[in-house]
């Protein structure tokens, strides 16, 4: 993350940058805004980043317990199964 100070941040800058990784401006020394590069994102990518409902989804999904690889390949053979 590279860090920019407001007094020599300017949009052009701060847009350019962000391509490559997020910026953070600050104003004497404590961060005000992040900027974060969207190029070669498509519609569903930028509609999903900013939807409130999406990451109540994930954050939701992420508190669920996980299953290893072996475990989900033998639970999907025992489902197959005759």
């Amino acid at each position: 993350m590279k860090t920019l100070g407001i007094e020599q941040a300017t949009l052009d800058a701060c847009v350019r940058e962000s391509q490559g990784e997020r910026v953070l401006v600050t104003r004497g020394g404590r961060p005000v805004a992040m900027v974060v590069g969207l190029a070669g994102l498509d519609e569903d990518q930028l509609q999903l980043g900013a939807s409130d409902k999406f990451w109540q989804l994930i954050t939701a999904r992420r508190k669920q317990p996980t299953v290893s690889r072996v475990e989900l390949e033998r639970l999907a053979a025992a489902r197959d199964a005759p």
